[in-house]
């Protein structure tokens, strides 16, 4: 048995060979070993403007956004500081004064 490296996404053992590229079966994550270690996870995070975002800025809604759940919904205009950028399909996550903990789609809201 060959010692292959684990998955460098989700450190699963079972990776195997396929050509030149090295498969998960457990998450799909391909990757060459040969190519400089120096691949990061990191991911970009745009605004609906399109500016970057990064952990701790400051942003703004740009729409009313329904919380399920929630008796009211998000207004436009609500401001969140220090914000923290995930991996996931609501990729910012936040404390909203008066709101409590909320994961927000980068697409609804701008940087201030």
């Amino acid at each position: 048995m060959s010692n292959l490296p684990n998955c460098p996404k989700c450190q699963s053992e079972y990776v195997y060979e396929d050509g030149a590229l090295l498969v998960c079966p457990e998450c799909a994550h391909e990757w060459n070993p040969n190519d400089s270690q120096t691949e990061t996870d990191t991911f970009i995070v745009k605004d609906a403007n399109g500016t970057l975002l990064q952990d701790g800025d400051s942003i703004t809604i740009i729409k009313d956004l329904k919380v399920k759940g929630a008796q009211s919904a998000l207004k436009q205009g609500t401001k969140v500081k220090n914000i923290r950028l995930i991996d996931e399909d609501h990729n910012i996550d936040c404390k909203i004064d008066g709101f409590g903990p909320m994961k927000l789609k980068s697409e609804f809201v701008k940087k201030l």
